[in-house]
């Protein structure tokens, strides 16, 4: 794991906060005070994706951000596997070991079908959403299709795909250390800007090993193996989301998660929701917009801090 104490610089200046709800040493930040905002990262990061969010956003919200099992300053148990399902067990052990209630998600990625399950399982403590560049996998008759063709187009799900069948991907991914800038730049980010060497170092520090590596390897490895388990949600919780406010941010360059595909499961997921497409931005949109995406959070908290969809308020 990452020394808890480590700041990457100056960059990642927050508490560290630990839980182990979940069996094992599970980090996460736990920044201001007021209604919790709980954002969830994927593929190949950790919460240092949020660290902009949650300097802007705690001045008036408490901002929650765990790393995944396996990512950031969590541990990477060797006897656990890194499936979905696996995923969505800590986050909800997570939410009842800190007593959460009254929580606006916001997911990146793979944060997307994680948060989702957390919202199938405990509709009850969710009450908006904020999707970045993160599916919402909720049940949908189109899902696998939609999946499908997003994976014949991106070259992050091709390039997982030939590496399974090559026997390559436990070895490239295991060295994810090493190789973190060229498989952060196959998933899509625009600005070569924020390239550094605190940044390189704090995508890096996560995956010493192959060992280290676990987390990432499942996310990767459970699409080939047909591991992952998107949670089927019962009539409660569709009917829960169906009246939520919720956001999309869609950066229209992402190579790896096309809008086309997943917009339309975001309206099917929140009829109430509101999509900004965010043009000449990436993948990582919060890398590559930080300012335009707080921007657009805080719009959306304000706006629908009674409880109103954003589309309401706009047309008011």
């Amino acid at each position: 794991m990452i020394d808890p104490a480590e700041t990457f610089d100056g960059t990642f200046p927050f508490q560290p906060h630990f839980s182990t709800a979940a069996g094992f040493r599970m980090h996460y930040v736990d920044e201001g005070a007021g209604p919790v905002v709980l954002c969830l990262h994927g593929e190949p990061t950790w919460g240092y994706l949020y660290r902009h969010l949650i300097a802007d956003l705690s001045p008036t919200h408490r901002v929650i951000v765990p790393d995944h099992m396996g990512f950031g300053k969590s541990e990477t148990p060797a006897d656990r596997t890194y499936w979905l399902q696996d995923h969505v067990d800590n986050l909800e052990a997570l939410a009842a070991d800190l007593d959460l209630s009254d929580v606006t998600l916001v997911l990146h990625d793979f944060g997307g079908p994680a948060g989702m399950g957390l919202l199938g399982r405990r509709p009850e403590l969710v009450s908006r959403v904020i999707s970045v560049n993160g599916p919402t996998a909720f049940g949908q008759p189109g899902l696998p299709a939609a999946f499908k063709a997003n994976a014949a187009r991106s070259a992050w799900f091709t390039w997982i795909a030939e590496a399974h069948a090559r026997g390559t991907l436990d070895a490239t991914l295991g060295d994810l250390g090493y190789n973190i800038l060229s498989t952060l730049k196959l998933n899509g980010f625009q600005n070569n800007e924020i390239i550094t060497a605190s940044w390189l170092r704090a995508y890096a520090a996560p995956f010493p090993t192959p060992e280290a590596a676990a987390g990432a390897l499942g996310w990767a490895k459970g699409l080939e193996l047909d591991a992952h388990r998107f949670e089927q949600p019962g009539p409660r919780a569709r009917e829960r989301a169906a009246g939520l406010p919720a956001l999309a941010l869609w950066g229209s360059e992402d190579r790896t998660l096309a809008a086309e595909h997943f917009l339309p499961l975001f309206y099917e997921a929140f009829p109430r929701g509101f999509v900004s497409e965010l043009p000449g931005v990436g993948h990582y949109s919060p890398e590559d917009a930080p300012a335009t995406i707080t921007a657009l959070i805080k719009l959306f908290l304000d706006a629908t801090s009674d409880g109103s969809a954003l589309t309401e308020v706009i047309a008011a």
